[in-house]
């Protein structure tokens, strides 16, 4: 099972130092791999009154492509992005992205899509929230046509494009595509198309209930539901025998991947951040 970290962007804000400083920090620790979550814009609470999402305007995001672009040069983990919210982007501009940041990173990367919550974003980057699942079916396969063919023609019903590629194409052909998946419908999208899935529900009965899903719709689909991987995530607060014993419910469950989250744990600092992740790679090179 491999060990990564949530880069904890909304309290590390925007400075340059702070992510070469953790990038390089968690791989000195022996992390493999560090995950980022994608928001483009936030909401204003003071124009949607009520506004009860987990961000607002005021919450720091890096993108996540270009971020992990910079890391690539000055470490040497696996990036994965946890997720972007593909329906609410152009799809050929994403393929272009992430195929940079596959080259980059000389194919340390696995590409995590997600359809989203947050219909103000949607808005504002153009794009139709009430759409968004049946048009995420439709890009991965079109992304993947696109990482892998010099020339795509393509008539969809979200996307068109007649005759044109990429270049220079990224080093895995395709790319990885992982999803988030919380529902029975996302359940069966992992089974149909998915490398790999990230999980928002722990290690129990509801897992093992999801698990049973996308392995009878990877059967249905003529796949190996065996070949699909699995990353979990477990929240650092301070305790870390918990969190050693989540790490082994996820281990047992037969996560492939697993990431570490240190935010909302009163951490200020990226010292701080790296202190607690120091005492978590402890723990876990006792599941090694």
């Amino acid at each position: 099972m491999r060990i990564g970290v949530v880069f904890p962007q909304t309290e590390l804000g925007g400075d340059v130092g702070a992510v070469r400083a953790y990038g390089q920090g968690v791989e000195a620790l022996g992390f493999r791999h560090v995950l980022a979550y994608d928001h483009v814009v936030g909401a204003d609470p003071a124009v949607y009154p009520g506004w009860d999402g987990p961000y607002d305007l005021h919450t720091t995001f890096h993108e996540p492509f270009v971020m992990f672009g910079y890391l690539a040069a000055v470490t040497s983990l696996e990036f994965v992005t946890g997720i972007i919210i593909a329906p609410q982007r152009q799809t050929a501009l994403l393929a272009k992205q992430a195929a940079e940041v596959d080259l980059l990173s000389q194919g340390r990367f696995r590409l995590g899509l997600g359809i989203g919550w947050n219909k103000v974003e949607y808005e504002a980057l153009g794009q139709d929230f009430h759409v968004r699942g049946r048009r995420l079916d439709e890009q991965i396969g079109l992304l993947r046509r696109l990482w892998t063919e010099q020339s795509v023609t393509f008539d969809g019903a979200f996307d068109h494009i007649k005759g044109a590629g990429l270049a220079p194409l990224p080093v895995q052909r395709p790319i990885p595509v992982w999803l988030g998946a919380q529902s029975p419908v996302a359940y069966r999208r992992v089974g149909r198309v998915a490398d790999g899935w990230f999980p928002q529900i722990s290690p129990g009965p509801d897992l093992d209930d999801a698990l049973s899903v996308i392995a009878e719709t990877a059967t249905a689909a003529g796949r190996d539901p065996a070949t699909i991987e699995m990353e979990g995530r477990v929240t650092w607060r301070g305790d870390t025998d918990l969190l050693g014993d989540r790490l082994g419910h996820w281990q047992r469950a037969g996560a492939t991947h697993v990431s570490v989250n240190t935010m909302k744990a009163g951490l200020d600092t990226v010292d701080d951040h790296l202190r607690a992740l120091a005492e978590v790679a402890d723990v876990a090179k006792t599941l090694a």
